[in-house]
């Protein structure tokens, strides 16, 4: 905690940055109050990906890529923008990928219109460290799945393109991999599912002889029967609950030859037609329209990757009961000072699945009515450690990690009312220390993934139902870097979004309409380069209030 109190200080020091352009107050369109990707002085080569493309069934779109010409070989960062639309009409919120030689660079969610409201986005990833991955030409495939017929009436279209930001003054190159080598279905791309846990996604690698650092960019979505595991119970209740089974806890599980080598939590995605589509109208939910990747260091294991045998690398989602859509990409960056990397793995503790433990406080009343809580929990620490023989001396990496899940959900169900409410909590820190020398590095970083639901659907004395809805999550993230005590690197960024609904229907079912819609966001980010706030509020379907600054004056 003092780590994360010293970010907090040096973030609030930092000065504002450029925000980009404010939504429309009164607008019903798609808002986030996200921050921009903060981007090097240097005037961008800008490379297009595809324009216009209109998604309208379930067939890729491919494109070719190529990188840009007359802007060197290596850049101070590299910035994917991406512009999306869905016309008015119904449709479903869908998913969207974009991949690069077979690499994932872009995993969201699509913004679900309605009848007279047709809704665009913007969306940003940071893809300097995959940098490698865009210096030579590659075959490119957009995956937007979406179906358009007499009932499911509106298309979407979009547009790519690749910043590419020169080197300069005040614009280093890029610290970027030397090798990014893709997890996916097939050669350009694809995500594969895991639908138990038993599942896996697994690729073999003989890597280069003289790996120094890896890590695995892990993406695991949860669909179909699994898209809204933070609701389900254990198995023994869920009748009684009626609820989907297998409790709520998930996890990605990492491995190289059978052996775990690392954990990525599961963030709880809600789609902009989840539980309730009026929810997310304009303001949608954390990380709805863009994923964020779990990174999982991997470098105690340069040693073994670097001995010129074949690696496979795997990824599984503990407790994956019935669809994961997952990939990865392996970063790795080479000693370019030596031939071969040797060394050796002196510590591993992360060994075997974690049983989550289960308390069941239900009571079944005369009349059938149900009530009380199920609570389940699970956590887990480990340490990792190798040392590597390099062309600048034995560097020996620690890596320390621990995650902590808890999922309490109260039910009250009767025979006219079914009432739950979640309150789940996911923490995780890492730490990775690296010895060289005499001297030490430290790389903290630590996030909390809070998510509160309640959820209420009942009848009235005159047969007419309603439900009412709300949800509150946040993405709370941090990162120190130090060296010799001292600290070097900083970022810390929190995204907050509660919003709440009710739905009316009459006697014989029939949809009545929304009431008392209302939603906020709050976003802050803060680094080296300086510190961003905005905050958005909106009621009945419209944005009513955008402001900026707050945190950071």
């Amino acid at each position: 905690m003092i780590h994360r109190s010293l970010i907090i200080v040096l973030a609030l020091s930092a000065s504002s940055v450029a925000l980009a352009a404010p939504p429309t107050v009164g607008s019903p369109n798609t808002a986030v109050a996200d921050p921009p990707i903060a981007r090097p002085p240097t005037a961008p080569c800008v490379v297009t990906l595809f324009t216009d493309v209109v998604f309208a069934d379930f067939s890729p779109k491919p494109f070719a890529y190529a990188p840009p010409a007359g802007c060197g070989a290596r850049w101070s960062k590299v910035v994917l923008e991406a512009d999306f639309s869905v016309a008015a009409g119904r449709q479903f919120d869908r998913t969207a990928n974009l991949w690069i030689g077979g690499a994932n660079v872009y995993f969201g969610t699509t913004a679900e219109p309605s009848r007279a409201v047709a809704r665009s986005w913007h969306v940003e990833r940071d893809l300097s460290d995959y940098a490698a991955l865009l210096a030579a030409a590659q075959p490119g495939e957009a995956d937007l799945g979406n179906l358009v017929n007499s009932t499911y009436t509106s298309a979407i279209t979009g547009s790519a393109r690749l910043y590419f930001y020169p080197t300069g003054h005040h614009a280093p190159a890029a610290h970027a991999a030397d090798v990014v080598l893709p997890l996916a279905a097939g050669p350009t791309g694809g995500t594969v599912s895991l639908s138990t846990t038993a599942s896996t996604l697994a690729r073999s690698f003989t890597l280069p002889p003289n790996v120094e650092r890896a890590y695995l960019d892990v993406l695991a979505q949860s669909q179909g029967g699994d898209e809204f595991w933070y609701t389900c119970v254990p198995d023994d209740v869920a009748g009684t609950l009626q609820s989907c089974g297998g409790n709520g806890f998930h996890k990605a599980d990492i491995t190289i030859n059978n052996q775990p080598t690392g954990v990525a939590p599961i963030f709880p995605w809600i789609f902009t037609g989840g539980i309730d589509p009026f929810l997310w109208q304009p303001i949608v939910g954390v990380q709805t329209l863009a994923f964020v990747p779990q990174r999982v260091d991997l470098t105690p294991f340069a040693a073994l990757l670097s001995d010129g045998k074949p690696h496979t690398i795997a990824l599984g989602v503990f407790n994956a009961n019935n669809y994961f859509s997952a990939t990865a990409s392996l970063l790795v960056y080479l000693d370019r000072g030596t031939a071969r990397v040797t060394g050796a793995l002196t510590a591993n503790t992360l060994a075997g699945a974690p049983v989550p433990s289960v308390k069941e406080e239900l009571t079944t009343a005369a009349d059938g009515s149900v009530s009380g809580t199920v609570t389940v929990r699970a956590g887990r620490g480990y340490t990792i450690s190798g040392w590597a023989a390099t062309s600048h001396g034995r560097v020996r990496t620690t890596v320390d990690a621990r995650v902590d899940f808890v999922n309490r959900q109260t039910f009250a169900i009767s025979a006219t009312s079914y009432a739950q409410e979640i309150a789940q909590s996911t923490t995780f820190e890492s730490r990775t220390r690296s010895d060289e020398r005499g001297a030490r590095r430290e790389a903290l970083a630590q996030s909390a993934w809070p998510l509160s639901v309640k959820f209420v659907f009942a009848s009235k004395d005159d047969g007419s139902q309603y439900q009412t809805t709300t949800v509150s999550q946040k993405d709370e993230t941090s990162r120190l870097g130090t060296f010799d005590g001292l600290p070097i690197d900083f970022a810390v960024r929190s995204n907050a979004v509660t919003t709440g609904d009710t739905l009316s229907f009459s006697a014989s079912g029939a949809f009545l309409g929304s009431s008392q819609q209302a939603a906020s966001q709050d976003s802050f980010a803060a680094d080296a380069a300086g510190c961003y706030s905005r905050s958005l509020t909106a009621a009945a379907g419209l944005l009513t209030a955008v402001k900026d600054d707050a945190l950071c004056r």
